[in-house]
């Protein structure tokens, strides 16, 4: 069977559950005590271990099979959580990444080798311990169970042994708990036993937990039975609704749930491991109950594996879509009348019915970029784990605070945003924030922290990242800028400090002498800004010496639809994105200076650059001199420019299209769009020309 056409299902849902990995992960660090995220990380495993070899992904289905049964002895009380263990489940974390990574690049799982990894959690588990040393809980030999030993009222169904489990079904019938043993029979023909023998595991564990199986779980997963097997279940829920969920499963020909009475059973002493399991099903059914208070508040809850846009959005979607036939069926009949009759009033309704069309084409496109956007939320996850392991590196105490994860842009720069923010916050913990002993010598808190917020600003979002640092020192920029020769002594003087600070966006440019692994404020800071700029971004530094630094990220909504003012050069039409213009104005060309090979003009009170947009583009110019010049002024940050232009022709919406990589990197142009007419306009980009 051709697994490629799952692979993409595959990866998309392994990278949701390493996201909830690595969140729960950050909370266990704090609270090792508590049981519940060890079962979700579990469950986690557990599915990722399913869904991997299904694929026949090996590296990724040993991992998590030795992350599996580390995680058993610890939900079954034989291992304490402590530092060792959760910096062992980050290491999988990490390997599992990247696994995961290469299969989204290359479709195969990489030359990672976790072999040294997967017998540290096998010695870990089989030791039952961190350190080493074996314990004192596994230095007695075990006892060979008796086989299939069963309980003499079974009958000739089942085969799964029930010895030495008394105790915990008495314990499961005190915490109202009710024990089944169910057997599964599937299909002759199942052409994946251990696929389907997986969706019958994840399916009774959404709401209780198994005991032990027949044959064993790696039995069952490498296919090593007929074609059925049996599972002894705790759960809270009724024979008839468990056999009704298997039922539902595909390829499966028969379930038997048998309820164990109470009274087959005497009464033992109490085994601590098994509560853990049992209260586990408390936990699942507390959890079941959430769910289904959630479903009926109405409350959104996790986006779904398979369809990743709210249920709201695609009915709106749908019903937009519908008014669109509606509109088309009545702009044909108004046709065909027009066609018999020319009177005023058909051409009045013909005209209604196109601001009709407007109207609902404008809600569409509204819709469907709301299908497109999704929260930075997904970026800003992978944040806390940078922060925890990079302060621990540096020797430093440094607390994230993050705001603003339901902010959403379209996702497509949503990708593009994860790299520069990595830069902004290695550098704002490795040169921004002092060590503990330099703060508290200042007089700050020995703890130092990184803001990194988000928030919509009219038709931008806003990301911010601040730390309560030394600030950025415009001196020592100026001192090493003139070292570099990137400026001269007398133009670094003429420089204000917020120029002088803004030299860190150049490429190579570094305030320190010795360069880390992690860099110091400059390294990174040109790529930061290109990347941004690449998406029609700007990027600012706003610093308080003493105090901290704050970057700002102006990124626009969407790069896939935006307001433009269209222009005539000669006789090509032109694009500029509305959002960079500040105005347009008609300025006298007499008043036309040069300064340092630049022409410029005094406006406002301020000094104007002006840029000829016809040299820029090598479009043929006139040799004759127009008195009067239209000029749209575009903004980059607060700094203004004057593009030249032959004539306006109006703010028009459009959609960009990518020009194709043997066309990328042409200067000052991002783009193109098709016009109304069918004919091709280029898209200026205004940041390039500064």
């Amino acid at each position: 069977m051709d697994m490629s056409q799952y692979l993409e299902i595959f990866i998309d849902e392994s990278k949701e559950h390493l996201q909830t990995m690595n969140e729960i992960l950050l909370v266990l660090e704090g609270d090792s005590e508590n049981l519940s995220y060890i079962g979700e990380i579990f469950r986690i495993a557990h599915t990722l271990k399913g869904m991997s070899g299904t694929m026949g992904f090996t590296k990724v289905a040993d991992l998590t099979h030795k992350m599996e049964n580390l995680l058993d002895f610890v939900r079954n009380g034989a291992l304490k959580v402590d530092g060792k263990i959760v910096d062992v489940l980050f290491e999988c974390f990490d390997a599992l990444e990247e696994y995961i990574e290469n299969l989204e690049k290359t479709g195969k799982e990489g030359d990672l080798d976790s072999s040294e990894l997967v017998k540290k959690l096998a010695l870990i588990a089989e030791n039952k311990s961190t350190d080493g040393t074996i314990s004192k809980k596994n230095t007695s030999k075990k006892e060979e169970a008796p086989k299939e030993k069963i309980t003499s009222d079974l009958g000739d169904d089942f085969h799964i042994s029930l010895n030495d489990i008394d105790s915990v079904i008495t314990k499961a019938f005190e915490l109202g708990v009710k024990p089944y043993l169910i057997k599964v029979t599937l299909d002759p023909g199942c052409m994946l036993k251990a696929a389907r023998a997986f969706i019958v595991f994840n399916t009774l564990e959404r709401f209780g937990e198994i005991l032990k199986s027949f044959p064993l779980a790696e039995e069952i997963e490498d296919e090593k039975f007929d074609e059925s097997f049996e599972i002894l279940y705790f759960t809270k829920l009724d024979e008839h609704y468990t056999h009704t969920e298997l039922m539902r499963i595909s390829e499966i020909s028969e379930v038997i749930v048998k309820p164990l009475a109470e009274v087959e059973f005497a009464v033992e002493e109490k085994k601590e491991d098994v509560e853990v399991n049992l209260e586990q099903v408390e936990v699942k059914e507390n959890e079941l109950k959430a769910k289904e208070d959630n479903q009926n508040k109405g409350d959104k809850g996790k986006t779904s594996k398979t369809v990743r846009v709210e249920i709201g959005r695609l009915d709106n979607l749908m019903n937009l879509v519908s008014e669109l036939i509606i509109i088309k069926t009545r702009l044909e009949d108004l046709d065909t009348t027009n066609h018999k009759s020319q009177d005023q009033g058909n051409k009045n309704n013909m005209n209604e019915a196109i601001e009709y069309l407007e109207r609902i084409t404008t809600s569409l496109h509204d819709a469907v970029m709301k299908v497109r956007m999704v929260p930075v939320e997904r970026t800003f996850n992978r944040f806390p784990r940078l922060v925890r392991d990079l302060s621990r590196d540096l020797g430093k105490n440094i607390k994230l605070f993050m705001s603003g994860e339901e902010t959403e842009v379209d996702r497509t720069v949503i990708d593009e945003i994860g790299d520069p923010l990595i830069h902004l916050i290695r550098n704002s913990l490795d040169h921004g924030i002092e060590s503990p002993a330099e703060r508290l010598k200042l007089g700050k808190d020995e703890s130092g922290f990184v803001a990194l917020r988000a928030y919509p600003d009219g038709n931008t979002v806003v990301i911010e990242v601040e730390d309560d640092g030394k600030g950025i020192d415009p001196e020592v920029i100026k001192r090493k800028a003139i070292e570099k020769k990137i400026v001269t002594r007398d133009e670094a003087d003429a420089m204000t400090d917020k120029d002088l600070i803004n030299l860190l966006f150049r490429a190579g440019f570094s305030t320190v002498d010795k360069v880390t692994d992690l860099s110091g404020r400059g390294v990174g800071l040109d790529v930061v800004k290109s990347k941004i700029e690449a998406i029609n971004g700007t990027v600012e530094v706003i610093s308080n010496l003493g105090q901290g630094s704050k970057f700002v990220i102006r990124l626009p909504l969407t790069l896939a639809i935006i307001q433009a003012l269209m222009v005539n050069l000669n006789e090509e039409k032109f694009a500029i994105p509305l959002n960079n213009i500040k105005e347009i104005t008609t300025i006298d060309t007499h008043k036309i200076t040069m300064v340092q090979d630049q022409e410029v003009v005094l406006y406002r009170n301020k000094t104007l650059p002006i840029i000829r947009m016809k040299e820029v583009l090598d479009i043929e110019t006139s040799h004759e001199e127009l008195d009067e010049l239209i000029v749209v002024i575009v903004k980059k940050g607060d700094v203004e420019a004057g593009l030249v232009v032959d004539s306006l022709i109006g703010q028009q919406e459009i959609v960009i299209k990518s020009l194709g990589k043997y066309l990328t990197g042409i200067k000052a142009i991002a783009g193109a769009t098709i016009l109304g007419n069918g004919s091709v306009a280029l898209i200026v980009d205004p940041n390039q020309l500064f």
